[in-house]
């Protein structure tokens, strides 16, 4: 997926949605600019649901297509509430939680490490990002890449990496176990889930 410029959507969007600008560095550029800045007019619901699924979006790094396909199947589900089978469906990529393992320092860099064969799910090579992990499911890297430059840093990564609540992982091991499906509550986001189901809604 093309983005563009990361720094510019970052300070439209005014969130830090992708890695690079939730460092120090992006914080600093953001103070230091002093140039007034003109009165916006009031922004509207739409505007402002706008906003927030473009932050969902561009914080997933999903297409328009692929975003909303996961939004309409949330929406589908009458077993729970819309927010949280949205949160299930996102969080449950097999991009996202080599992310959130620690197995990779950057959503890309995991997108990369799963479509170049560097991840087994139970065993078995997984080269689709978008695959849907379940409970139970055994993620690890692949043997053989423990030695290439694609996971350079990982032992330190893995030491530092707090790990969500419906996944346990195994450092020593370098592999990760779903224990339970991703849960919304309590965990903070980057956008307001319950705009961006709005924004669908309409």
């Amino acid at each position: 997926m093309k983005i563009g410029p990361k720094y510019k959507i970052a300070r439209r969007l005014k969130s830090p949605v992708f890695e690079k600008t939730q460092t120090q560095k992006f914080v600093l550029s953001e103070s230091k600019k002093s140039r007034p800045v003109r009165r916006r007019k009031n922004i509207t619901d739409y505007g402002r649901q706008l906003l927030e699924k473009q932050k969902a979006r561009y914080s997933y790094l999903l297409t328009e297509k692929q975003f909303s396909r996961y939004i309409f199947e949330a929406m589908a589900r009458k077993d729970k509430k819309n927010a949280d089978a949205l949160f299930e469906n996102l969080e449950s990529r097999l991009d996202n939680v080599v992310l959130r393992l620690g197995l990779a320092p950057t959503r890309p860099s995991a997108r990369q490490m799963v479509s170049h064969g560097h991840i087994f799910v139970n065993s078995r090579k997984m080269t689709i990002p978008s695959y849907r992990v379940s409970i139970n499911d055994v993620i690890s890297v692949k043997e053989r890449s423990l030695s290439k430059g694609v996971t350079i840093g990982l032992e330190e990564r893995l030491k530092e990496v707090t790990v969500p609540v419906w996944i346990s992982l195994d450092a020593a091991k370098k592999e990760g176990v779903i224990k339970k499906k991703p849960v919304l509550e309590g965990v903070d986001l980057l956008f307001d889930i319950q705009s961006v189901l709005e924004f669908y809604s309409r």
